[in-house]
């Protein structure tokens, strides 16, 4: 029978904001529509819900504030909210005034299963243009008290509270309005504190591009804490007397906005995602200077509690599934202009670093050497030197096909290169006559090919003082799917860090923006529609009978995994969760199985670690995203590393996953 896979064996964390409709100073009204949402959030297996600040009584009250009736009214009101929440495991975050020690505190309550966990006073009071917050509120700064009793509990009170989620790694911390945009604000030392999730409930109201303020604001902040960042605003159901508030929602994590609210909507909003805490977590164990920020940090008190776990029938999160290519064409055509351009100028510098003017470049009529000679050639337009300085050789095979090699000799042609053709066949089966090999198709009889071409472009660019250009990709290199001393080897390697799925769009972004109308731009497109294959065995007539990706499995299931595994250190079981729900949306641009899924992402791990000892003799090659396997940079690991762990750990997710018999 198939087992059930709850948040938390993902190590994620499920949370939702809302705006609810509001009137201001109705309490009663105000109660009812917050504990309506409070149920719905349950039936969605929300484990931390937020609202508005003063969501309770309304942020627009001014001097109304003072008033016992109001003050009383909005604790009988968290009364009520306290007693529905009875019996549900989830936090909530609400906004309201208190009156403590005689004076008046703007606060966030934080309550779950029927109790108040803690309180946080507000920090930075705005006092300017139409804010006037100091008239009626103190500052957490003068608070004379770390606990208040409030509705017969002894609550935490201060901005030194964060909340732990037992049997979770996700810390929560709370933060108001104000907090938000000033430097050394108390997300910040909460984050350093080792909270993971930052809550900010406001009452922004709104002005023109203000709201694009707060996007980048939020967004910024979460990358710079290394957090999630949650944001909420009160809406439209605030006093307009002078302001219009349009209920701005905003969650991100780490850099990147994953939701965000339609504003000015009539109605309540209501927007949920999951946060990832495992990726926020191992970021900040790769980040060893994040811990060094601040050397004398805050202390806080950790209040731990639990929330609900849940098994997702859905992830209320955007799935990618090509994570190293953006969706979007305009960010992508902007992506693939600027990695070229990346590529260009590292190629630029190793050329004019070595001190030489000349490149030698095998190519083949497929993608990867099509990039690395697009490069080549752009490089002697960026130098100021002719095209006739890039030396191609194409060098027909035993599997080489009529397609590849016109494609290849076409290519050459228009760009305007130096190009050659030489057929190594008659010196591989001397080589293979000398090893005693009885012709047969096996791994020496690819091998002695992929290694004499090798031979050849380093002994030309000797012959000629030129520098022999690799043509392989990321994941090839992920897959070791390459002749070690073969085309394994090269001085300089432009693509190394560039994967399959990426390469792929590379190539159609410089035949339609820098080759478009030309000979050029007809045969790249022939060749995005090639099968990928490294022509080693003998085709049949002019068919291509090695399909890489019939032995290594599709590329974009090698990427989709190769990212998560490198960026974010995540399990392989993980991977396979995410991978499913990927495959059940119609995503990929393959239909798969499960055991499809399964089969490959197994391949993957034990191709991964087995072929190490070529990652760590790599060539030279910039760096040009956020994952790399250079042994001088990103990626360090022993060749005789043991893969059984990772692939233990797929497998018990696997079998949580497949169908019963």
């Amino acid at each position: 029978m198939s087992q059930e896979v709850l948040l938390k064996d993902l190590g994620m964390l499920r949370v939702g904001a809302v705006v609810p409709v509001l009137r201001v100073a109705d309490v009663d009204f105000n109660i009812g529509n917050i504990i309506e949402v409070m149920k719905k959030a349950r039936d969605e297996g929300v484990q931390v819900l937020y609202f508005p600040e003063m969501a309770i009584t309304g942020y627009t009250i001014g001097d109304l504030v003072q008033h016992q009736a109001l003050l009383s009214k909005a604790k009988e009101g968290l009364r009520r909210v306290l007693e529905a929440s009875a019996g549900n495991q989830m936090i909530a975050v609400m906004g309201m005034p208190l009156d403590v020690g005689q004076r008046l505190f703007n606060c966030a309550v934080v309550l779950n299963s029927g109790h108040i966990l803690g309180v946080i006073p507000k920090t930075l009071l705005p006092a300017y243009k139409e804010f006037y917050e100091d008239r009626w509120f103190t500052s957490s700064m003068d608070a004379s008290s770390d606990a208040i009793e409030l509705l017969g509990q002894r609550v935490p009170f201060g901005t030194d509270i964060l909340f732990g989620l037992r049997g979770s790694q996700a810390i929560i911390g709370v933060e108001i309005c104000e907090d938000l945009w000033m430097p050394l604000s108390p997300h910040e030392y909460q984050a350093l504190g080792g909270a993971t999730v930052l809550i900010n409930i406001s009452a922004s109201n709104e002005v023109l591009g203000k709201a694009d303020w707060r996007r980048i604001m939020v967004a910024s902040e979460s990358g710079r804490c290394l957090a999630a960042y949650c944001y909420v605003s009160s809406g439209i159901g605030e006093s307009s007397n002078d302001v219009v508030f349009s209920g701005h929602v905003l969650i991100a994590e780490n850099g990147t906005i994953l939701h965000e609210s339609e504003r000015l909507k009539s109605g309540p909003q209501f927007i949920i995602s999951d946060i990832d805490t495992e990726r926020l977590i191992h970021d900040r164990r790769v980040l060893a200077s994040f811990h060094e920020t601040l050397r004398e940090k805050k202390s806080f008190r950790i209040i731990e509690t639990e929330v609900a776990d849940t098994v997702p029938d859905k992830l209320w999160r955007k799935l990618d599934p090509h994570p190293f290519v953006p969706s979007d064409p305009a960010r992508r055509a902007e992506r693939c202009s600027e990695i070229f351009s990346m590529q260009v100028g590292a190629l630029a510098k190793k050329l004019s670093g070595a001190r030489k003017e000349r490149v030698v470049i095998g190519i083949s009529g497929g993608l990867d050497s099509t990039l690395a000679l697009l490069v080549a050639a752009k490089t002697m337009d960026f130098l100021g030197l002719p095209r006739t300085n890039v030396h191609a050789y194409s060098l027909p095979g035993f599997g080489t096909t009529q397609r590849t090699r016109v494609n290849a000799t076409r290519l050459g042609q228009s760009l305007g290169v130096t190009l050659e053709r030489m057929d190594i066949t008659r010196t591989s089966r001397s080589h293979l006559k000398d090893l005693g090999h009885d012709g047969r198709q096996d791994i020496v009889f690819e091998n002695v090919q992929a290694r004499y071409r090798t031979e050849f472009l380093f002994n030309k660019a000797n012959q000629i003082d030129a520098m022999v250009l690799g043509t392989g990709d990321l994941t090839e290199i992920a897959l070791g799917w390459c002749t070690f001393s073969g085309d394994h080897l090269s001085h300089y390697h432009v693509s190394a860090s560039v994967p399959k799925t990426l390469v792929r769009f590379l190539v159609r972004w410089v035949a339609d923006e820098e080759l478009a109308e030309s000979t050029a731009q007809k045969v790249l497109y022939d060749i995005l529609k090639t099968p990928i294959s490294p022509e080693l065995l003998r085709p049949e007539g002019s068919q291509i009978t090695q399909k890489s990706e019939e032995v290594i499995g599709p590329v974009e299931l090698a990427d989709f995994c190769l990212y998560p595994f490198i960026r974010f250190g995540m399990e392989p079981g993980k991977i396979l969760y995410l991978a499913n729900e990927v495959r059940k949306q119609g995503l990929f641009d393959s239909q798969y199985t499960m055991d499809d899924l399964h089969r490959w992402l197994k391949s993957f791990f034990q191709r991964f670690f087995a072929n190490q000892f070529k990652r760590t003799c790599l060539p030279e090659g910039p760096k040009i995203g956020s994952v790399s396997l250079s042994p001088r940079g990103d990626w360090r690991m022993p060749s005789d590393a043991e893969v059984k762990l990772w692939l233990e750990n797929l497998e018990a997710m696997y079998l949580k996953l497949r169908k019963p018999d």
